[in-house]
């Protein structure tokens, strides 16, 4: 089972390099009409969520630095020179990072995001191949044998889980539902489980079709559970995994990703996007998209506040989760695909797996 026991212990701090900074200031507004990239940073720990409390986060082989949204120049970093990154996750106004110093993951550290003043240093043991996500007040680590779930600010561990004897975890999500994992079990087909986020007991289990675990992947757990099974992405009620909707999948396309903004679970397969209704499942738009808005992406104003941001082969869209009414253009040269948006302030940030971009 993945073991984890956090333990206090002091980080070795002649290999630490630490600066803070004074909280964001970002200007109030949203991104003109036409904005182009000014700015660039590769990384190769990006966490799910890059902008919190007026920061972009990025991660390294050695730590994580801020940046300034407007300008891309690091705000405030903390590296580890004898540890590398296990994992980066952003949430609730922290980064937690978990360092490996030998061959498991066995420190980790809370930053505050705005201002880099560190929260909480832990010691804990997580195999060396654990992955870690988040949610708003969770922060969770996984591997085949298990997972384990600790809170981002109090760094308690709320609980551990082990699959069933005879199964192993292939993935391991963290939303607003519940934690949702996806375990294979000798002589049976693939299962989707929901365990409550805070006790971790089990909600309810779901069997999916028959398919090669290649086929099968976990893309989402808030408000709905979302799992792509071979040819089609299925949606899962979140109470209790009735099944509400399934979206068609071209043969051979890789191309699929999810996230739920607003109660509605935005599922993109290739360059459309269609958005389900998160509790019914029913379809309520589709549009061209090369990428999807970061979870809790907005145009940053008042006016707008509830908006999303769809990367397209044009630039960027704000639109109205519920209607998909477009109500604000940004054009720029293409953006690369794949990736997530955020707009803060008058700068859209565009999330991609190895590096984070800045439009103004």
């Amino acid at each position: 089972m993945l073991v984890a026991t956090l333990l206090w212990r002091g980080s070795d701090a002649a290999a630490t390099d630490s600066t803070t900074a004074p909280p964001a200031d970002v200007p109030p507004g949203a991104p003109a009409g036409g904005v182009s990239e000014v700015w660039s940073a590769d990384g190769d720990r990006i966490p799910e969520t890059v902008v919190q409390d007026g920061r972009v986060l990025v991660g390294s082989r050695h730590g994580v630095r801020a940046l300034d949204p407007l300008t891309g120049r690091e705000a405030w970093h903390y590296t580890r020179a004898n540890a590398r990154v296990c994992g980066l996750v952003v949430t609730d106004g922290v980064a937690v990072a978990v360092f490996a110093t030998d061959d498991r993951c066995d420190e980790a550290v809370a930053l505050d995001a705005g201002t880099g003043v560190r929260t909480w240093t832990r010691s804990l043991s997580l195999a060396g191949d654990a992955v870690l996500d988040s949610t708003t007040a969770i922060v969770l680590a996984s591997n085949p044998t298990g997972l384990v779930t600790f809170d981002p600010t109090g760094n308690n561990i709320r609980w551990r889980h082990a699959p069933p004897e005879g199964c192993r975890l292939l993935a391991a999500d963290a939303g607003s539902t519940g934690v949702a994992v996806l375990q294979r079990c000798a002589g049976k087909n693939l299962q989707v489980r929901l365990l409550d986020g805070f006790a971790g007991s089990v909600h309810w289990s779901h069997d999916l079709p028959a398919a090669g675990a290649a086929d099968v992947r976990l893309l989402g757990a808030d408000e709905a559970v979302t799992v792509l099974v071979g040819e089609e992405v299925h949606t899962l009620a979140g109470p209790d995994g009735a099944a509400l909707a399934r979206v068609p999948v071209p043969a051979g396309t890789a191309d699929v990703e999810q996230v739920t903004v607003g109660g509605v679970s935005l599922v993109r397969v290739d360059g459309t996007v269609s958005a389900l209704d998160a509790s019914t499942g029913v379809l309520l738009w589709e549009a061209p998209a090369t990428g999807l808005p970061a979870a809790r992406g907005s145009v940053g104003d008042a006016d707008s506040a509830a908006a999303i941001v769809l990367p397209d082969d044009a630039g960027f869209s704000s639109r109205d989760p519920a209607t998909g009414a477009q109500l604000d253009r940004f054009d720029a040269p293409a953006p690369p695909p794949g990736g997530t948006a955020t707009a803060i302030g008058p700068v859209v940030v565009l999330r991609l797996d190895d590096r984070v971009l800045g439009y103004r």
